[in-house]
């Protein structure tokens, strides 16, 4: 593992791994033992969006592992003046320890990782957000115990989310669903993943019915409709997604144990009701909390050699 650029990159065992190492580290962390893997160590961090947690979540863990991190806008780089990626990768490998960009073109990160010499982190693009669903998987099994046999259900938008969860959760086998509008489907890239999967006996469902795709579900896993860059879209996509919604209702059909999950900022009132939000808000902010460990880990796997 040289870089965290997409879910498809990663092996299970390499999932598990990250998994394994975040729970240690949020051990240590609640009960104040240091961790300072990192001392010397700096990190750059690349914003084309922008964000609350993942820009909380790795600065305080660049100094929880004793190193630091470097906010960088567009504002900041030249690469937001013209500057090729390839040169800024070339440069910023001289100064730094590794790179984490929040952009939107899946080509951005890849390119780094292509041209620079040091690791790379994909903070969120349009087609990918490895960082939030290793969180998720984290959250996942400390609620549930387990992935093996277990269903994760995701309600929503076929987006990075989407992509990466079915990614992450076939490959640590989970059956998985996901209900989405007809033209709002998952990548062609993870339907044909998913596809593969089936194929050596893995289950999958991409359905446009939310209550057949939330049916005994053990985790259900939703997104706004409208994400960073779509605001344009906002409007239409609120028609789209009309009936697209995590609900009481949705819940009967699921586990009655079931586990609620969603990246955040939330729209409460569109992809889920402030009922159901308040009523499983433990475990959606564990969620937000994991990402810091979930993150300390990747970047001590990453960084620390």
């Amino acid at each position: 593992m040289k870089h965290l650029l997409k879910m498809l990159d990663l092996s299970k065992e390499e999932i598990l791994s990250i998994i394994d190492l975040a729970d240690q580290l949020k051990y240590e962390h609640r009960h104040g033992i240091a961790h300072p893997h990192l001392r010397g160590k700096s990190l750059g961090m690349i914003f084309q969006k922008s964000s609350t947690r993942t820009r909380v979540s790795f600065e305080v863990g660049m100094f929880q592992l004793g190193g630091q991190a470097l906010f960088l806008s567009p504002r900041d780089l030249q690469i937001g003046r013209g500057e090729p990626v390839e040169d800024t990768a070339r440069v910023l490998s001289r100064y730094l320890s590794g790179i984490m960009i929040r952009t939107f073109e899946q080509k951005e990160v890849e390119d780094l990782a292509k041209y620079g010499t040091i690791p790379i982190i994909n903070g969120l693009t349009d087609f990918a957000h490895p960082c939030q669903v290793l969180a998720d998987l984290m959250t996942i099994r400390e609620y549930i115990s387990k992935f093996e046999g277990r269903k994760l259900c995701f309600i929503g938008d076929g987006n990075n989310m989407a992509n990466s969860l079915i990614v992450g959760g076939l490959k640590l086998g989970m059956e998985v669903s996901v209900a989405t509008p007809e033209d709002y489907k998952p990548h062609s890239d993870v339907l044909a993943f998913a596809d593969e999967q089936v194929k050596a006996g893995a289950k999958f469902k991409l359905t446009t019915d939310i209550f057949e795709a939330a049916k005994n579900a053990d985790v259900v896993i939703t997104d706004v409709w409208a994400s960073m860059g779509q605001e344009g879209e906002a409007e239409k996509r609120r028609s789209s997604f009309t009936g697209f919604q995590v609900s009481d209702e949705l819940l009967s059909v699921t586990k009655k144990d079931v586990v609620i999950q969603h990246c955040l900022p939330a729209h409460k009132g569109e992809e889920i009701t402030r009922e159901v939000f308040e009523k499983h808000m433990g475990e959606i902010f564990e969620e937000a909390e994991n990402r810091l460990h979930a993150q300390k880990a990747v970047l001590v796997k990453l960084m620390q050699g």
